[in-house]
């Protein structure tokens, strides 16, 4: 069990919680920058866009296809390597130009399955699913608030919830992954589980007896495990998505990975650090 050791007294907070702080506020700068450009924090998909999503089983080449759809706006191609099925995304166009590329589709690709989203329809998925994510903060905080009724320990919680958040969303737009509806799920998801993990150690440091490093050392080691299996869970999800070039999947891993990272060190850096203030400064 020494791998699972903690040892919080190491370290003062004002040196626990500087790394943490860094990279929040390098996270900030990323997503201040990508709302600029975007007006998001995180460069939005096809589905908040708008644009024409083509499902098409040849046996052409990447380039052909390429070569082929020459002088629309193709995004990178995913392809299924088990089979001969691309999908191709094109960004918003005019209908003018739309009508073209469906043309070119259907005397070329008859059998090709093309979904088209309108640029408007897409704007009022990009409100709702910030509202979602919004609402969604809201309501775990005013939980938060209700179930601790203390101060200290309830910002703990709801703060470390918001730089997982902005640590997740700087860490999308570095690997290039869009803001879709599948990636909006997968946000929602951090917020519970960066709240799990956040109330398991707070809930152990103030409601139990003893001292607070035995604590603090004993909310480790069951946090850690739980999360070092969601972890496994989770990255081999992202191989065998990665693998078989399941793009939605994959992403929604790559999200819930870069959530899970950030979250075992602002749960056992930063909320610990202020737990233990907390609970130093009430002299328990």
């Amino acid at each position: 069990m020494d791998w699972f050791s903690y040892d919080i007294n190491r370290y003062t907070n004002v040196r626990m919680v500087a790394i943490p702080m860094v990279i929040f506020i390098l996270s900030l700068i990323i997503i201040g920058m990508t709302y600029a450009s975007t007006g998001l924090p995180v460069r939005p998909g096809i589905d908040f866009t708008g644009g024409t999503s083509v499902t098409i089983a040849t046996n052409d080449s990447e380039a052909t296809l390429q070569s082929y759809f020459a002088g629309f706006p193709l995004e990178p191609i995913t392809r299924d390597v088990t089979s001969t099925i691309y999908l191709l995304q094109f960004d918003s166009m005019s209908a003018s130009q739309n009508q073209q590329l469906i043309d070119k589709i259907n005397a070329r690709y008859p059998d090709a399955s093309v979904d088209y989203i309108d640029s408007t329809f897409g704007q009022t998925l990009q409100g709702q699913a910030l509202i979602a994510l919004l609402f969604s903060f809201i309501g775990m905080a005013i939980v938060v608030f209700i179930a601790f009724r203390t101060f200290i320990p309830s910002i703990a919680v709801v703060s470390c919830a918001l730089i997982d958040m902005a640590g997740t969303a700087a860490g999308m737009n570095l690997l290039g992954i869009s803001l879709t509806l599948p990636t909006t799920a997968a946000l929602l998801m951090l917020i519970g589980y960066s709240v799990d993990s956040d109330i398991l150690l707070t809930m152990r440091v103030l409601n139990r007896q003893g001292k607070l490093e035995e604590k603090l050392a004993g909310a480790f080691r069951t946090g850690i495990i739980m999360t070092s299996t969601t972890l496994a869970a989770v990255l081999s999800l992202w191989i065998i998505s990665s693998l078989g070039q399941i793009e939605t999947i994959r992403d929604m891993a790559a999200v819930l990975l870069v959530g899970l990272v950030l979250d075992i060190m602002n749960t056992w850096i930063t909320n610990a650090t202020l737990i233990r203030w907390y609970a130093e400064r009430k002299g328990s």
